[in-house]
C-alpha cells in the first residue's frame, strides 16, 4: 500500500486563503465593471479591500483580469445552463427558462456586453449545444417555429439580452420588467404559427 501524502494544515490554509482573496478581487471586478466597465485596476482593489499590490501578485496586467473575469463569465453561463433544466419540457419552455436563467446574471452579462475585452474571451458560451438542442427539439415538438434556425434563435435570445441588460442600466425599466419584456418578445418570436 502506498504512502498518503497530507499537506501540512499551513499550505492548505494558505492555498484557502489565496483562492478567497482571488475570488474576492473576481467578484469586486464583475461588480466594478457592471457599473463602470473602465474602471480602473484601483477601483477593483478597493471594491476587494486589497491593495494594489495584492490585486498585482494575483493579477499582474489588466488583460489578466478580463481573462479571468472570462473565465467566470463562462463558468456563470454554464451554470445558469444548467439551471434551465434544457431537456424538460416543450423546447420553447426549456428555451425561455435559459433565458430567465441568463438574465439573472445582470452584472455578469453586462461585463460581458460592455467591458472591453471579456466578450473576446466568452464567445464560446454564446453556442451552447444544449441550448441548440431544446431549440431542436421545439422544432420538432411543434413548440418553436421551424422556419427558424436554431443559430438565428440563439443569436437572438441574446441580442434580447444584451437589449434588456442595457434597458436596466439606462435606467429606463426596472429588472423585473426588463425580463418581462425580454421574455414575452422572445416567446412571440418564435413560437411556433400554430
Amino acid at each position: 500500500m502506498g504512502l498518503v501524502y497530507a499537506a501540512p494544515v499551513e499550505d492548505v490554509q494558505e492555498t484557502s486563503a489565496r483562492e478567497r482573496t482571488r475570488r474576492a478581487i473576481l467578484d469586486a471586478a464583475v461588480a466594478t465593471f457592471a457599473k463602470s466597465p473602465n474602471a480602473s485596476l484601483m477601483e477593483v482593489a478597493a471594491k476587494a479591500r486589497v491593495g494594489r499590490t495584492t490585486l498585482h501578485r494575483y493579477f499582474p496586467e489588466r488583460s489578466d483580469l478580463i481573462t479571468a473575469v472570462g473565465r467566470l463569465t463562462e463558468q456563470a453561463v454554464a451554470e445558469a445552463s444548467k439551471r434551465a433544466r434544457l431537456a424538460d419540457g416543450t423546447g420553447l419552455d426549456a428555451v425561455l427558462r435559459l433565458c430567465q436563467e441568463y438574465f439573472e446574471l445582470s452584472d455578469v452579462l453586462t461585463v460581458m456586453f460592455f467591458t472591453s475585452g471579456v466578450y473576446d474571451e466568452t464567445t464560446s458560451c454564446l453556442s451552447d449545444d444544449a441550448a441548440i438542442a431544446a431549440i431542436e427539439r421545439g422544432r420538432d415538438d411543434s413548440s418553436i417555429d421551424a422556419t427558424l434556425d436554431a443559430s438565428w434563435i440563439l443569436n437572438m435570445m441574446w441580442a434580447l439580452l444584451y437589449a434588456a441588460v442595457d434597458h436596466v442600466n439606462r435606467g429606463s425599466a426596472t429588472r423585473m420588467h426588463a425580463q418581462t419584456q425580454a421574455l414575452t418578445s422572445l416567446r412571440k418570436a418564435i413560437r411556433s404559427p400554430g
